[in-house]
């Protein structure tokens, strides 16, 4: 065939394919064969059904498009491209390259028009599941008859290995239970992975699997077939009580003499003499990068239809906003991530006595909830024990989707995900929680909101070996010298009741994810008219909680979380004896990183020595700090015991503390 004969979808797509192709050649790495065999399913959703304006990419009422097979990056960017966002071709020909817009998988604020993060597979999927749930939370929220203020779709491209992921099963199930009908998935089913033919480990029933979560469910048999996707494609946008999954059959390496349907064409560059046969094959020019200039003008209907939409809908909003003002202005502040004025006043205050900081947690977080709107989440299966609960608020639910308590069920992983998406998708402020120890369970989607810095609060309670007799199973040692090892993450473990409200306010607050760090165990209140530095201290990630004044300093104690409280007793102690203690409190590492180092020095000062005491692991502080400290911490794995009983025997007790302290001073 020649190109002259070649009907416009054909060029297009052909158009991406050598794009792809070329982009991978010119990187000498990547990802060809799943844009050539993927790409009439995804030229056809972006020519004629995806609803999104590349010169507004940020534009609210937009379709989502999520390629949750990030490693086909280069089909995406050649699809961005040609629809024409800022998005040259000189950036599709420095591919993989430093400083590029066109990194190896998808990043999502380096590209204009990435929606999300992918690659790590399954996550994307998880995403998408997250972005459908808000659309319909916020639909339910907001629409008024007449006024489909919120209404669009969330489409993703997913792969064998995403379907393979435990991540996307679990958000799948959640997705059926959900009755999310807006979210569709091309599910490009090309039976091939990196080790070879995907039935080497993957022979199960993929369409009766999706059928059994509550999924409506399609095959298309050839992957070339625009009309059937098409159709395909119609079916799914009626389905609105299903989510969809449609199967398209199609071959990686499409075109490849040599290479096509083999593991060969999945992550390596064809080769020029392959790309060659190839073109010449298809009667393409030889010319790299090359576009036609009418597939140009073809794919200005993308731009086209999308900012007519935009106009439609900015035209709704505006007589809705005439209709429905305090709605109107609900939406508009929370499209623009505003908090609430007077937000700050609803914060309550702890007195004397004692009290679990995952309690003092769950009181404000309700609080919170009550005059923030937006916050929305919930537990793995853990809501009372976490104390995520929104006591004012009905359970999201497919009959209550204006419910913002969310029950994951036993499912961490696509919880983490499906956060990660409503806060990529905007409009609300998630908040997700299960166990410290289970964090394990969810860390990629953690990392990926902390590479993204998106505002996710991740609530971990039962923190240490104080939890008790759940035994080590049960209890975090290494997690949170894990969670503070993530860059951009925000990690606040808080030592009273008044410290988690702080931290709250700190959290709130932050354009990127949290990890809040709660007891389960009861540890005593610290009075803020006792404590005024508080506040100001937890913002900052450390402060002085007890001065040596009038004595000059003879040692540091630094503590977090519940250990703070044996802590202040020792130096209660040692004072007696004539020492001139000092007891830092440390909530957040990160942010007292963040601060000048006149401050870190007014609060930790040089050339003292250093005792640190916190119930996890002693790696870390060390390097941290300065080679004069000394930790105690716990290098093994806990026991199955009483909380109190563990705490002494692992050397929380005050005297422990103070014996160690007097070692230290009498050196």
């Amino acid at each position: 065939m020649s190109s002259g004969v070649l009907s416009l979808d054909e060029k297009a797509i052909w158009t991406l394919r050598f794009l792809a192709v070329d982009m991978v050649e010119a990187a000498r790495s990547g990802h060809p064969g799943m844009p050539l065999g993927a790409a009439p399913i995804a030229h056809l959703l972006w020519h004629r059904f995806l609803k999104v304006n590349p010169k507004d990419p940020s534009w609210f009422n937009r379709d989502r498009f999520v390629l949750s097979a990030g490693h086909g990056s280069a089909l995406l960017y050649a699809l961005l491209h040609l629809a024409g966002y800022d998005l040259p071709l000189e950036e599709l020909k420095r591919f993989r390259q430093w400083g590029s817009q066109t990194p190896g998988h998808p990043e999502h604020h380096r590209t204009p028009g990435v929606e999300a993060t992918t690659g790590p597979l399954g996550q994307g999927f998880g995403n998408a599941v997250g972005m459908a749930l808000v659309e319909k939370h916020l639909a339910a929220v907001f629409n008024r008859p007449g006024f489909p203020i919120i209404d669009h779709y969330t489409y993703v491209l997913a792969s064998d290995g995403d379907l393979m992921e435990g991540v996307s099963a679990e958000a799948a199930s959640l997705a059926g239970h959900w009755k999310l009908g807006k979210l569709i998935v091309l599910y490009d089913e090309n039976h091939i992975t990196i080790d070879g033919p995907t039935d080497l480990a993957f022979t199960e029933d993929v369409l009766g699997r999706f059928a059994a979560y509550g999924w409506d469910v399609q095959r298309v048999a050839d992957g070339n077939d625009l009309e059937a996707i098409e159709q395909a494609l119609h079916h799914a946008q009626e389905k609105r009580e299903k989510p969809s999954l449609i199967a398209v059959r199609t071959h990686i390496g499409y075109g490849s003499p040599h290479k096509q349907d083999t593991a060969a064409a999945h992550g390596a560059p064809l080769g020029a003499e392959e790309v060659q046969l190839m073109k010449e094959k298809y009667h393409w020019p030889s010319e790299a990068f090359w576009v036609p200039d009418e597939v140009r003008d073809f794919y200005a209907v993308v731009q086209e239809r999308g900012q007519q939409s935009q106009q439609q809908w900015e035209q709704l909003l505006e007589t809705y906003r005439q209709q429905y003002p305090e709605l109107a202005a609900e939406l508009h502040r929370r499209i623009d991530g505003v908090l609430k004025t007077g937000w700050e006043a609803v914060l309550p205050a702890f007195t004397e006595g004692s009290m679990a900081t995952r309690k003092a947690s769950g009181i404000v977080l309700n609080a919170l909830a009550d005059h923030l709107p937006e916050l929305i989440g919930g537990s793995a299966d853990l809501m009372d024990s976490n104390n995520v609960r929104l006591k004012n608020s009905l359970p999201f639910s497919s009959n209550t989707p204006e419910g913002r308590s969310i029950h994951f069920g036993v499912r961490e992983h696509a919880m983490g995900a499906i956060a990660n998406g409503i806060a990529l998708h905007g409009g609300a402020r998630p908040f997700v929680a299960t166990f410290l120890v289970f964090s394990d369970y969810m860390r990629p989607p953690i990392r990926i909101a902390a590479m993204d810095q998106l505002p996710v609060i991740f609530v971990f309670t039962h923190d240490s070996i104080g939890l008790g007799e759940d035994g080590p199973t049960h209890q975090p040692i290494e997690h949170l010298l894990s969670l503070r090892a993530i860059p951009n993450l925000i990690v606040l473990r808080p030592a009273d009741a008044n410290e988690t409200r702080f931290a709250w306010e700190v959290a709130v607050q932050q354009s990127g994810p949290v990890a809040l760090v709660l007891t389960r165990q009861s540890v005593p209140v610290l009075p803020l008219d006792a404590f005024p530095a508080m506040q100001e201290g937890v913002a900052k990630g450390a402060y002085v909680l007890r001065s040596e004044h009038p004595r000059s300093l003879d040692l540091t104690i630094v503590a977090t979380g519940s250990e703070v409280h044996p802590s202040l007793e020792a130096a209660e102690h040692l004072a007696k004896r004539g020492f001139g203690i000092r007891v830092v409190s440390m909530p957040s590492w990160q942010l007292f990183q963040q601060q000048d180092t006149a401050y870190q020095y007014s609060v930790i000062p040089p050339h003292t020595p250093i005792l640190t005491v916190e119930a996890g692991r002693t790696l870390g502080w060390l390097s941290y700090l300065r080679p004069s400290v000394t930790s105690i911490g716990i290098d093994r794995f806990g026991a199955s015991a009483p909380g109190s009983v563990l705490m002494e025997k692992f050397g929380f007790s005050a005297s422990h503390i103070a014996a160690v302290a007097e070692r230290l001073l009498s050196a």
